[in-house]
């Protein structure tokens, strides 16, 4: 089918929106992504052969009317990675999308793609020519368009025929193919999240951006598409970035997970790593469930505690000083159920998962544990269970100082 070019020109929407390059709105600022006829060749040719795609340095932002929302940010994602921000709402993962998209001008510091140089302090691309696909939200499809033409719309100076091999190419990437005359509101939400990724990969970007894509959508669906994201992107070699406060979303996806917290980057590391070896006590809290139960130091590295004597991992960032006050984190799968303990805790909350129970505990001191057990170990609440420690990796923290 010969495509009408015009109906997917954006120079034929006349979109009514007030400076839309600094707006919210996602439709307006998807077409300051595709306005350039030639941004996608440009960026392509400057594409160096380094292994670091997106380079951030220093990079600081402040909105007029609030404060810093990231103050000297470094950043980095090699080339074909899948990295992600995770961070609680408000935390300035968002802005940081909008800043490497261009929708944003930094007070100060760096964005470099692909060795090229898109801001800093004597240059600033515009978002059109910055070569970068981008995932609203609310996925942000033109609704007067069919699925084809939302597809094909970012494809510039193609012939139709090759256009009409690229969008059929993608609608079969994404599972889509017989949908193509359909509408967006005839599609289901996981339809057309698939619809938004297809069209922000048609022109081939160097950088894909994702704002949570997957937020609208029901837990179940959630979880079948971030895994299904996840090798579409790996197998396209598509380096992408993208944000969310959903931990489960991140470990899914991503390869490289940077926690945020108030605009600063608390750690980088893959999922195992924040979970077992936090490098702070945000990380430990946000990452996960566990407790943090005191300890005193000792000599060699020893901690100890109501539950025994433990010994602090040597690569923790803490110096562990005999007699200092130290907190240890305790996470779910630390605590064992064993009835030939000596040691009990009691039963004071417990959430059915399934395969398993998590499990709220209290020692005789009134200090609180939690332990995941299988489901086949259900216990009564006030019921005393036997416990023990199987901890492969001790983290502390330096107790706080009231």
């Amino acid at each position: 089918m010969m495509m009408n070019r015009s109906l997917c020109d954006p120079n034929e929407i006349h979109y009514n929106a007030n400076d839309s390059h600094l707006s919210n709105d996602p439709v307006a600022l998807f077409l300051e992504l595709v306005r350039s006829t030639n941004h996608q060749k440009t960026a392509l040719q400057n594409k160096t052969m380094t292994q670091r795609l997106l380079d951030i340095q220093n990079l600081s932002f402040a909105y007029a009317t609030s404060k810093s929302i990231c103050n000297a940010l470094n950043f980095k994602i090699n080339d074909g990675d899948i990295a992600c921000l995770l961070g609680p709402s408000g935390c300035g993962k968002t802005t940081v999308l909008r800043l490497i998209a261009g929708f944003e001008r930094p007070l100060a510091g760096s964005i470099q793609v692909g060795g090229r140089e898109l801001t800093s302090h004597r240059v600033f691309v515009e978002p059109e020519d910055r070569a970068i696909g981008y995932v609203f939200q609310d996925f942000a499809l033109f609704p007067h368009l069919t699925i084809t033409k939302n597809v094909a719309f970012g494809l510039r100076n193609m012939p139709s025929g090759a256009i009409n091999e690229r969008v059929a190419e993608m609608l079969e990437l994404v599972g889509m193919t017989k949908y193509g005359s359909r509408y967006p509101h005839e599609l289901s939400g996981g339809q057309r999240q698939r619809i938004a990724l297809a069209r922000a990969l048609a022109p081939r970007p160097s950088l894909l951006l994702m704002d949570e894509p997957f937020s609208s959508l029901d837990i179940e669906l959630r979880e079948k598409l971030s895994t299904e994201v996840h090798e579409l992107l790996k197998s396209q070699h598509t380096t992408a970035l993208f944000v969310t406060h959903d931990q489960n979303e991140a470990f899914s996806i991503a390869d490289t997970v940077s926690v945020m917290n108030d605009g600063a980057i608390e750690q980088t590391d893959t999922a195992y790593n924040l979970y077992h070896r936090p490098a702070s006590r945000f990380v430990a809290d946000f990452v996960g469930q566990g407790v943090l139960i005191a300890g005193r130091g000792m000599a060699n590295r020893m901690i100890g505690t109501e539950l025994g004597n433990m010994h602090a991992a040597d690569d923790t960032s803490v110096a562990i000083e005999s007699g200092e006050a130290y907190d240890v984190l305790l996470r779910p799968d630390d605590i064992q159920h064993d009835d030939d303990s000596p040691t009990t805790a009691m039963v004071i909350h417990k959430a059915f998962r399934g395969a398993d129970i998590l499990y709220t505990l209290r020692l005789d001191s009134g200090t609180h544990l939690l332990s995941l057990v299988p489901s086949h170990h259900n216990h009564e609440l006030g019921q005393k269970i036997g416990i023990r420690t199987e901890i492969d990796h001790v983290v502390a923290f330096r107790a706080h100082v009231s």
